[in-house]
């Protein structure tokens, strides 16, 4: 990784989505539209963002929309071409740069978080990755405001201490229980150095109430640890166990990054960042405004 640049970045996408059924009985959740763009649209953009020209998909062997929604749409953009609809026709091809190529690895069983990123090991190699969970939307400012988005900022911080980084952010402490929560030591207003993680500790003994969300900075040694980490509950392998043992080899940081974040695996989540993307957009920001307000028909 050089000059904070991340080359590859891992997206786990298996998951059945079972919260937004019977929509995801069809379509997976990351193919679930805020505004007019699907989630995995936002994700892909940040990973490109941070300098990423190799996407690797750990999916299913039932998931084929993400890859459809990738590939080029021969007949659909001949269309638009042939009708003169060349804004349309940018939308379409603008999905993905030219220089980013998309691999797709299947995940045969789901056996947790840490198993799919151990799935994505023989295209990752042997330089860091990042990894982005789709369901959690990080937004930083207006969209073409030129910010940093979330996985670019710890990848400059990654670079600049030689540590792996794992995005946080503040959770009311009854919520310790949905998340992985970390004990870290400050050292600058956005960082500290990880001194443990607990995997959805309950309120009483968490350490703290820094929960990681969905981004992380990795070093390729993540790999071995993680086979080596033996099944949790439901046979399942989990990823912070494996940046647990990390921590004894090297430094692992928190990092409180700047953006808004959406919980976009659950509905309400999926509601507000809609909302704000509906206010945010140039065409009918002002009337969805003022149906906020109660204001519209």
């Amino acid at each position: 990784m050089k000059n904070g640049r991340l080359r590859k970045v891992v997206f786990p996408v298996a998951g059945l989505g079972t919260r937004f059924l019977p929509a995801t009985k069809v379509v997976a959740k990351e193919m679930l539209p805020v505004l007019d763009r699907p989630l995995i649209q936002y994700a892909v953009d940040e990973a490109v963002d941070a300098g990423a020209d190799t996407l690797i998909f750990v999916t299913n062997r039932y998931k084929h929309a993400i890859a459809d929604y990738f590939d080029k749409a021969y007949e659909l953009e001949s269309k638009l071409a042939q009708a003169g609809k060349e804004e349309l026709l940018a939308l379409v091809q603008g999905t993905l740069p030219r220089n980013v190529r998309c691999v797709f690895v299947t995940q045969p069983e789901a056996l947790g978080l840490g198993h799919a990123v151990l799935c994505a090991k023989q295209v990752a190699g042997d330089e860091p990755f990042g990894v982005i969970l789709a369901d959690d939307l990080i937004v930083n400012g207006a969209p073409g405001s030129g910010k940093a988005g979330a996985l670019r900022q710890m990848a400059e911080v990654a670079a600049r201490e030689d540590a792996g980084v794992l995005a946080v952010e503040e959770v009311p402490r009854a919520d310790t229980r949905k998340y992985g929560i970390v004990d870290a030591e400050s050292i600058s207003a956005r960082s500290a150095r990880i001194r443990m993680v607990v995997e959805k500790p309950a309120p009483e003994v968490a350490p703290s109430n820094l929960a990681i969300v969905g981004r992380y900075v990795l070093p390729p040694r993540i790999f071995p640890l993680l086979e080596q980490t033996r099944p949790g509950a439901g046979g399942e392998i989990q990823l912070t166990d494996a940046i647990e043992a990390l921590l004894h080899e090297m430094p692992v940081l928190a990092y409180c990054f700047e953006g808004t974040r959406f919980d976009c695996g659950n509905k309400l989540g999926l509601v507000k960042a809609t909302l704000h993307m509906a206010l945010q957009d140039p065409q009918i920001g002002g009337e969805t405004a003022k149906l906020v307000r109660g204001q519209g028909a």
